[in-house]
């Protein structure tokens, strides 16, 4: 029995400165997909009705028990299908995560000089007769046959849900309950199914150790991603991440409720070694927040630069892997004190991360251009004490400071992620052990 396995977990495998001015620091850790189990990806590249997708699976196990089935709204010709480079994706995931800074506390005694800124194949075209007569009886047809790299892939119409779905499990594939509802709305609106699986021969001996990312262009008016079918042999709450490259700007859901995650707070400087588990806790309690419903928002930049950079800006020869096909000649401005890029500054990438279901996601994820480029990033930030041994009226002062800062920054971490507060406080190093400061005695400041 063939797995259908779902994809995208959909596509069915289916204080600080302003955010608004130069972020700076030092960047120090991301939350990169690798913190969530089974993390579904996909990348959109569009403009105006053209659609570029790259569908990075998760699959794990023997390949021959892979396969993929997603509705497209077109029809897909072989020109149109590429494999991809996970490689590409991955540093995608890494360019738009969400990121730790930290800074260094200046001696508070020190004169400022400046302001710190901051193997069954598919049945062939040529069928045996019985085979062909029963696929034609249950109304689905074989638009398409086509081998791209290690995947065999077929493009089908149908004329009745039940039928594909009888076609699907004769051939090897078993579908999950409940799917011919689904299945049927998208047979409504006129779209068809591209159906891939891996050709073993061609896997073997093509030397990769994965799966590789599949990618298919395309005209559609319609900008979404089909993920009602990824939910019904789903084992709870799934995690996508869609990144988007666009012209325009920001990308968001027009059904959904896209929110921006909390930016730019402050958080004891113990989250350094625990930043993996502080991001799922602050993650999880956004999505309870929002009834989990809510489509985040991690990160929204020009693709010329990055401020702090998690990883650089992407090469214009990865971006055209990915389908950014209006690139033109020439090298992207530098700003002072920021990373350069050869890339230009016309791709605006924004990386959206959900956690849904059936219940809470009913429908397709249908998306939208807004033409907002301001620049967005999941920041937080960590802020390290100064620990020398100057002796000034203001070191009493900066510590007296510093208690209250660190209680600010442990009441932010548990509103943030619903830990305990007593204990964010315990693992905070306490001042009251240190040496009283003795005051400056006054003339040294007589004359001075």
């Amino acid at each position: 029995m063939r797995i259908l396995t779902c994809l995208l977990s959909a596509l069915l495998t289916i204080g600080l400165v302003s955010n608004a001015e130069a972020f700076c620091g030092f960047y120090v850790a991301k939350a990169d997909t690798d913190l969530f189990n089974e993390a579904s990806q996909v990348v959109l590249v569009r403009d105006g009705k053209r659609t570029v997708i790259t569908m990075v699976n998760d699959f794990h196990g023997d390949v021959s028990d892979f396969a993929m089935v997603v509705p497209v709204p077109t029809f897909i010709e072989r020109e149109q299908i590429n494999v991809g480079d996970m490689a590409v994706v991955d540093h995608l995931d890494a360019y738009t995560s969400p990121r730790l800074v930290e800074y260094f506390d200046e001696n508070p005694c020190a004169i400022r000089q400046e302001v710190l800124n901051s193997t069954r194949a598919f049945p062939s075209v040529a069928e045996t007769s019985d085979a062909d007569f029963r696929r034609k009886s249950l109304g689905v047809t074989i638009e398409a046959s086509y081998t791209v790299g290690e995947y065999d892939i077929l493009i089908l119409d149908a004329t009745q849900s039940s039928g594909l779905i009888t076609w699907l499990n004769e051939n090897g594939y078993r579908i999950p309950d409940g799917a011919e509802r689904i299945v049927g709305s998208y047979l409504k609106q006129g779209m068809r199914f591209f159906v891939a699986k891996v050709n073993v021969d061609n896997y073997d001996h093509s030397g990769y150790t994965n799966l590789r990312p599949l990618q298919v262009a395309f005209e559609s008016e319609k900008f979404m991603l089909p993920i009602r079918l990824g939910t019904l042999n789903a084992k709870g709450q799934q995690d996508m991440y869609v990144y988007t490259l666009t012209r325009t700007g920001r990308v968001e859901t027009s059904n959904y409720r896209t929110v921006r995650l909390p930016t730019g707070q402050e958080l004891p400087v113990h989250v350094k070694d625990d930043f993996g588990d502080f991001y799922r806790s602050m993650f999880a309690r956004q999505t309870e927040q929002a009834n989990h419903r809510g489509v985040f928002l991690e990160y929204a930049w020009d693709m010329a630069w990055c401020d702090p950079c998690a990883a650089d800006p992407l090469t214009r020869d990865e971006l055209r892997s990915l389908g950014v096909f209006w690139l033109e000649e020439g090298t992207a401005e530098t700003r002072p004190g920021l990373r350069p890029s050869p890339v230009p500054q016309n791709v605006f990438v924004t990386r959206l991360h959900v956690r849904y279901d059936a219940e809470h996601f009913p429908e397709d994820l249908m998306l939208t251009e807004t033409g907002d480029r301001q620049n967005f990033q999941g920041r937080y930030v960590i802020r390290h004490a100064y620990e020398g041994d100057s002796q000034c009226n203001q070191m009493q002062s900066y510590r007296a400071a510093l208690i209250e800062r660190q209680e600010r920054e442990a009441q932010t971490l548990a509103n943030l992620t619903g830990w305990d507060v007593n204990g964010i406080r315990d693992k905070i190093p306490t001042l009251a052990s240190l040496e009283p400061v003795k005051p400056e005695p006054w003339w040294k400041r007589l004359w001075n």
